[in-house]
């Protein structure tokens, strides 16, 4: 059984954590880049910025193979 878990990307534009998600979740990175783009302009950019950073930190960097 192949355990998915939730890391930072390899494929990344700063830290690699949009592409992260969208991997875990089976998504185009460039949509969850681009959707989290627009929510964190939406809610006066502070909050997203700070959950960016704070993803960063707490997600695992990827196993080298």
């Amino acid at each position: 059984m192949d355990k998915k878990t939730l890391t930072l990307s390899r494929d990344c534009k700063v830290a690699g954590v949009c592409s992260g998600l969208a991997e875990y979740f089976g998504f185009d990175p460039t949509l969850v880049r681009v959707a989290y783009a627009l929510l964190t302009l939406l809610s006066a950019a502070f909050p997203g910025v700070l959950l960016y950073i704070i993803c960063w930190i707490v997600m695992p960097r990827p196993n080298t193979p």
